[in-house]
């Protein structure tokens, strides 16, 4: 039996510590709901901010090894351009070099033919030297163990983009602008030399083209990647925001329910005062 009493007033209190709960869980309802997260910081629960923290880590990283790739690829670009315009030179030198082994050509013919010649090589040299992307030029001769880009998070990995020396006299085209189409013989070494700087070419772009597929595979990935650790992210730290509006109204009628509750039991003591009117 409850002891009528205007020092205490027990049914206020338990009301009173109602609302308050209901307060602290429609706080935190509406945290989730601004916020759009269930886990806001470590005190909401440690561990899986802990983990979430670690996730973004790695996602962040992942962003500077994307970047990383998106340079090498646009190095692979830039080189693979030149490769390709340099390769369209050499067949446009074939056409010269092989005019210049016509034995009944004049001098005149012939040092028209070896004009041409050296205009196509000194073109070579001007798209060996331009081919430079972020300071960057893989085909100058002057990287010669290529370049290394990011490949994972932990940077640990790397994937190497190799350079290929295709300056004239190099190892690659062969040809340079000592030789000549002024002689038939001079035009027969530059057949040769032109033939293996062909072979060669193709061969080096070959190898520079399977490098750039490579890197934008490996791009793709590390985008999967980062898509796939955002979406975990989300798992552990994102609220559910359908139920979260759902425990919003409840919480909200809870409450009114509960000022009303505290406001009835708020009203006991007055009661009292009834027993001593005359």
């Amino acid at each position: 039996m409850s002891t009528n009493s205007v020092h205490t007033n027990t049914s206020a209190a338990i009301a009173l510590q109602n609302l308050s709960r209901t307060n602290e869980r429609l706080e935190a309802v509406q945290g989730r709901v601004s916020t759009g997260l269930k886990v806001q910081g470590a005190k909401d629960n440690a561990s899986i901010w802990a983990i979430a923290q670690g996730q973004r880590a790695d996602v962040g990283a992942l962003a500077a090894v994307k970047q990383s790739l998106e340079r090498a690829t646009s190095l692979a670009d830039v080189a693979l351009s030149a490769g390709e315009s340099i390769s369209d030179l050499l067949n446009q030198l074939k056409e010269k070099v092989v005019a210049a082994q016509d034995t009944s050509l004049s001098t005149q013919s012939r040092a028209l033919l070896n004009d041409d010649f050296q205009a196509i090589l000194r073109a070579i040299a001007s798209a060996v030297e331009n081919a430079e992307f972020d300071g960057g030029n893989i085909l100058n001769g002057s990287l010669t163990n290529g370049i290394a880009f990011l490949a994972n998070a932990d940077a640990t990995s790397f994937i190497t983009l190799a350079s290929k020396d295709l300056t004239l006299s190099g190892s690659i085209i062969s040809l340079s602008t000592n030789d000549t189409l002024t002689t038939f013989s001079g035009a027969a070494q530059a057949l040769t030399r032109l033939n293996s700087s062909i072979t060669s070419l193709n061969s080096a772009l070959g190898e520079l083209g399977a490098q750039a597929k490579q890197i934008a595979a490996h791009t793709t990935f590390v985008s999967k990647l980062t898509d796939t650790l955002e979406a975990g992210i989300g798992n552990l730290v994102d609220a559910d925001l359908a139920k979260e509006s759902a425990r919003l109204q409840a919480l909200q009628v809870q409450q009114q329910l509960g000022v009303q509750s505290l406001s009835i039991a708020n009203q006991a003591p007055q009661i009292l005062l009834s027993l001593f009117q005359s």
